[in-house]
């Protein structure tokens, strides 16, 4: 299954709103990783905030890193997406599930606790543009909020909310994301402001509209009401890992012959396979590589030098 993200612009051209329905999403983070609840909120939201700013960028070989790094129990959260919005994601502790608040809601502050949020942009420059701000909450939504204001300039107001079943599964889940452009009017900021107040419940919201197919509407009207706005698009996006054996054996060829021969004797010592296995930590797939795959692997590294000095 995948998910939708929905591109709205309000009419006057004061404001850009991004939209996602994200419990498909979620439920593969849930499925891979086997997280616990709170775990499970805190890398959701997550996933989804990266999947609708990662929609934001303009060329197919550009790619988002968030990377959250707080001293609470869930320790490194990190996300990737692609220019469309297809992510992928990791959490260090998948068991991390502190006690619920006192209104019985999840903390996803406590699992996350103080730290930095990393936001790399690699758009095919020389260097990838960075921008890490202090975790406000730990909540995710105002420190993707923060991020915004402080790294970029631009007033951002954004709501994430992921609702976790009985048996563990996600049951509702998205978020919106809405952007002031330069020069917008006045009253549309107060609007904006004051409709925002009804989102707090956007796991709700979702849950309960999700299996219309129109839940991004529902949360587009309650966020725009009273201003006229425009569908842009829709995005079809999923949980997408890149990885591959070839980029893998590309990195086991990087540490050289000798290293990964060595490595394959250590194994041995250990009492281990003769190989190595490289694991995935987005996505859980374990790529082994033997003996005769790292003699393959470098065999025509001398023949290429040879062919490349004839010419």
């Amino acid at each position: 299954m995948t998910s939708k993200i929905t591109r709205i612009m309000t009419r006057d051209g004061s404001a850009r709103v991004h939209i996602i329905e994200s419990s498909a999403i979620v439920n593969e983070a849930i499925r891979i990783h086997g997280t616990a609840p709170t775990a499970t909120a805190a890398l959701g939201r997550l996933l989804t905030a990266s999947s609708m700013i990662g929609c934001m960028l303009g060329e197919k070989t550009d790619a988002l890193t968030v990377t959250v790094d707080g001293d609470g129990d869930a320790g490194k959260l990190i996300v990737s997406s692609d220019w469309l919005g297809n992510v992928r994601g990791y959490i260090e502790n998948p068991l991390a599930n502190p006690p619920p608040k006192r209104n019985g809601k999840l903390d996803v502050g406590a699992a996350v606790g103080h730290g930095m949020m990393r936001v790399i942009r690699d758009c095919g420059g020389s260097e990838p543009h960075i921008g890490s701000v202090e975790l406000i909450s730990g909540e995710i939504a105002e420190d993707i909020a923060a991020y915004f204001a402080q790294s970029e300039q631009v007033p951002t107001l954004c709501a994430l909310g992921v609702l976790v079943g009985k048996n563990g599964d996600c049951i509702g889940a998205g978020g919106i994301i809405i952007q002031l452009l330069p020069f917008a009017d006045e009253s549309m900021i107060e609007k904006l402001e004051k409709n925002a107040e009804r989102l707090t419940d956007v796991s709700g919201i979702f849950s309960r509209y999700a299996e219309t197919g129109k839940a991004n509407m529902f949360v587009a009207d309650i966020a725009l009401d009273g201003i006229e706005y425009d569908l842009f698009d829709e995005i079809e996006v999923e949980y997408k890992c890149t990885c591959s054996r070839e980029r893998t054996g590309n990195a086991v060829h990087s540490i050289g012959k000798k290293e990964a021969l060595s490595l394959i004797a250590e194994s041995v010592s250990e009492g281990k396979p003769p190989v190595i296995e490289v694991g995935c930590r987005f996505c859980g797939n374990n790529y082994v590589f033997t003996e005769a795959d790292i003699e393959e692997m470098f065999a025509n590294d001398g023949k290429d030098n040879n062919d490349n000095n004839k010419k």
